[in-house]
């Protein structure tokens, strides 16, 4: 198969590159799962965990994905073969790329289900419609909401719509404009939320609850949950950072962009704890509620406190403007692909594939209410689209990307793009071939339910000692050799 012509589109400057990633990494994860998981997990300790993971797995990861993309100058597919190509690799590897591509659209695919909720939700916020007196009557309000396949349906088609319009005006004029406005708003809309909250009567509380360092609370599953967000909340192994890497400008750094857009994921994540915890907290509510803290803690909360449907309107459109941001860079691998390699128009790239995916959501959608009964393996069409991404495909993809850039490619080939100094290069190549990659092994078999609750993190740390000394004896081996 021959290589297409390297895509010319760039972003229009560095801080565009860094608004769109950060948007694809802050979606729902961080607003809607990060705080119901610290609360499950203890608070502080989970997030010193999540912290040391996003350092650890989450930016090695995170710049050779951008590395990748911007030396290849494609979508996952074409940017994968061509660097393969480039070290003299089989293309074969661009087996990758097809999987990220693939994961992307699948997470999409469910994604939009969840984002139609958000959106839902500020309808109802806006109409008065989240009227309870006690979170049973929320969670009845939510049941209600999937019930009606024609009102879900509705709100996860519009989310498609919106998202289709926006890729499809392309990469500058639709994507990059968009989140010039989307983010910086997303963050304004939160510092109100935590002003909000300094006022609530919770906020002393909310901000021990979010930075007490607890080490009892330090348990397995703690740091298992902390490793898998850190490495899911930066959009990695789908195909998003990898795309929008192709479009970032020679002359920018890898490094220094890759920690700005980790250092605005964490903020936003940390941000919306101190927002959401002192309403919980104020209320005399569980912290650990889990996935209902959002639509159903949440909302009772808003109704008890002053100007509270005010700031649950500020809320949900929060929630919404996240959800659209990661929305849009999970299709755009997608739409380059078919844009890039097959010469298909963009908008008519972006339509046609938001015509499969809302087939594909659609399914995904009635799994709530009529078709919740389709089930395999105990499993709907919305779990098993889960599953196999967020189980099976993301901890694979993360892993061949790993592999790819620490053991495949030429070691040149890879320094040159990263433009790292020795030492921080050496550093970085020694995270990417053995940190992430066993730390991402270690989440992949506990996803899968393969280690048990006796797994001992030491062995972890017994196995990267070893390669430390291997890598340090072979380093100093190869000198003695040039020398």
């Amino acid at each position: 198969m021959t290589d297409t012509a390297p895509t010319k589109t760039l972003w229009l400057g560095r801080w565009g590159f860094v608004l769109a990633a950060t948007g694809s990494s802050v979606g729902l994860g961080n607003i809607w799962k990060f705080p119901y998981m610290t609360g499950e997990y203890g608070g502080g300790a989970f997030v010193l965990v999540y912290l040391l993971c996003i350092a650890a797995i989450g930016v090695p990861v995170m710049m050779a994905e951008i590395a990748l993309g911007r030396r290849g100058r494609g979508s996952p597919v074409d940017a994968i073969r061509r660097v393969a190509r480039e070290s003299g690799r089989s293309g074969l590897w661009s087996a990758f790329g097809w999987m990220a591509m693939l994961c992307g659209f699948m997470v999409l695919s469910f994604y939009v289900v969840v984002a139609g909720w958000s959106v839902s939700y500020l309808w109802k916020a806006v109409t008065g419609g989240l009227q309870a007196d006690s979170v049973d009557g929320m969670a009845a309000i939510f049941t209600q909401n999937n019930a009606n396949p024609w009102n879900l349906g509705f709100w996860s088609t519009l989310v498609t719509i919106a998202t289709m319009a926006i890729v499809g005006k392309g990469v500058q004029a639709g994507i990059e404009r968009s989140v010039r406005w989307m983010m910086p708003g997303l963050v304004v809309m939160l510092a109100i939320m935590i002003v909000y909250a300094l006022f609530s009567g919770g906020f002393g509380a909310g901000f021990h609850f979010l930075f007490a360092f607890d080490p009892q609370k330090l348990t397995g599953p703690a740091v298992l949950a902390a490793m898998g967000h850190a490495f899911f909340t930066l959009s990695l192994a789908s195909g998003a950072i990898l795309t929008y890497g192709a479009y970032l400008p020679a002359q920018q750094s890898i490094g220094r962009t890759t920690l700005t857009v980790a250092l605005c994921d964490t903020l936003v994540a940390l941000m919306a704890g101190l927002a959401i915890f002192p309403v919980i907290f104020a209320n005399g509510m569980d912290p650990a509620s889990g996935p209902g803290l959002i639509f159903m803690s949440l909302p009772l909360a808003f109704a008890q406190m002053p100007f509270g449907g005010v700031v649950e309107v500020v809320f949900f459109l929060m929630l919404a403007v996240a959800a659209l941001t990661s929305a849009i860079s999970m299709i755009e691998a997608t739409v380059a692909w078919l844009n890039q390699s097959h010469g298909i128009a963009r908008r008519r790239a972006a339509w046609g594939v938001g015509i499969v995916l809302w087939l594909v959501s659609t399914l995904a959608m009635l799994s709530f209410n009529v078709g919740a009964d389709w089930t395999l393996a105990g499993k709907t069409v919305f779990d098993w689209l889960d599953f196999l991404t967020s189980r099976l495909m993301m901890p694979l993809g993360g892993l061949g990307t790993a592999l790819l850039a620490g053991f495949v490619l030429r070691r040149e080939v890879v320094r040159e793009e990263l433009g790292l100094p020795s030492g921080a290069f050496a550093l970085w190549q020694f995270v990417i071939r053995y940190v992430s990659p066993l730390a991402i092994l270690v989440v992949f078999l506990d996803a899968l339910g393969w280690l048990g609750a006796g797994f001992d993190l030491r062995w972890v740390a017994a196995i990267l000692l070893v390669a430390l000394i291997g890598e340090i004896a072979l380093g100093r081996a190869t000198q003695r050799q040039a020398s």
